[in-house]
């Protein structure tokens, strides 16, 4: 089997990949249109501020996944998005890659409360601090954390996970292993949270793949068990010991087929049959007995 990734195209996008880059499009002009026309900066009250700043809200856990700092920060989240969500979102169907979206995001927004709870303690309790004469409060609502960059890196980590030998090219040029492409962006913004002091939320990044790991771990097990919520059906392993597959395995395996069946098509469709491999021939076939 081929296992260079390749996305699909936009026009055959699943609805919940779809609706997220069409509102988080929506968030970006938005904000952008109230900036300039009533000098509003929404991002002051959809943002996650910290949550000891008088500006926090509770809804702003869901909210600041739709805010952008730039369109460069808003295109790099969406390209990744499409890029990854598209596979996952197939292979899941909507209502579990939607929760999975919204668990990581969320959890990314807990992640960086905490770590910002951490180190802004002495300020807290107004001890040792040099803020130049001005108020606590106005510093911390200044801490302001927007993007959808924490649900992505959860999906990232998804997709490692499930399709872990697949190659894609970093920065276009670089063949890698989707597990070896995960690996080392989690250690770098790990590595990158403790020494950098840019205004990136690297724990957030690292928090959402926590929450995903978590998260797929728990339904993994709940499958094998046979007490998750999100089975749908089982299929018999042909060639194991008999044991039914769980919904995952068997999502994940329907998705690859279909993937190998398009491309197989799409080669026919160019060069006619006579241009397939033998064993491209042999999987058409072991295809339409399906059917």
């Amino acid at each position: 089997m081929d296992n260079q990734f390749r996305p699909q195209g936009f026009s055959i996008l699943p609805l919940v990949v779809k609706n997220l880059l069409i509102i988080n499009g929506i968030f970006f002009l938005a904000t952008i249109a109230m900036d300039m026309v009533w000098h509003i900066d929404l991002a002051n009250y959809l943002g996650l501020h910290y949550i000891g700043a008088s500006d926090f809200r509770p809804y702003q856990f869901v909210t600041y996944m739709f805010m952008h700092g730039s369109f460069a920060h808003l295109f790099f989240n969406m390209f990744a998005l499409w890029m990854f969500g598209n596979a996952i979102e197939n292979a899941w169907g909507p209502k579990r890659f939607l929760i999975f979206y919204f668990v990581c995001g969320i959890g990314a927004g807990l992640t960086q409360e905490l770590v910002q709870y951490i180190q802004l303690s002495d300020i807290q309790n107004f001890q040792n601090v040099n803020l130049g004469g001005r108020p606590v409060d106005d510093y911390l609502n200044m801490l302001t954390t927007v993007g959808a960059s924490g649900a992505v890196y959860g999906i990232l980590l998804a997709f490692g996970m499930m399709w872990p030998n697949s190659m894609i090219y970093l920065y276009f040029l670089i063949p890698i292993k989707t597990k070896w492409f995960v690996l080392i962006y989690g250690l770098l913004e790990l590595f990158t949270g403790f020494s950098s002091i840019d205004n990136v939320a690297h724990f957030a990044h690292v928090g959402g793949m926590v929450f995903g790991l978590l998260l797929i771990l728990y339904w993994r097990n709940k499958e094998n068990g046979g007490n998750s919520r999100f089975k749908i059906k089982f299929k018999k392993d042909k060639f194991g010991n008999g044991r039914a597959k769980s919904d995952w395995d068997y999502n994940k395996e329907r998705y690859d087929e279909d993937r190998k069946t398009d491309q197989i098509l799409d080669k026919i469709s160019k060069g006619g049959y006579d241009s397939l491999t033998r064993e491209e021939k042999e999987f058409l076939f072991k295809q339409s007995k399906k059917s």
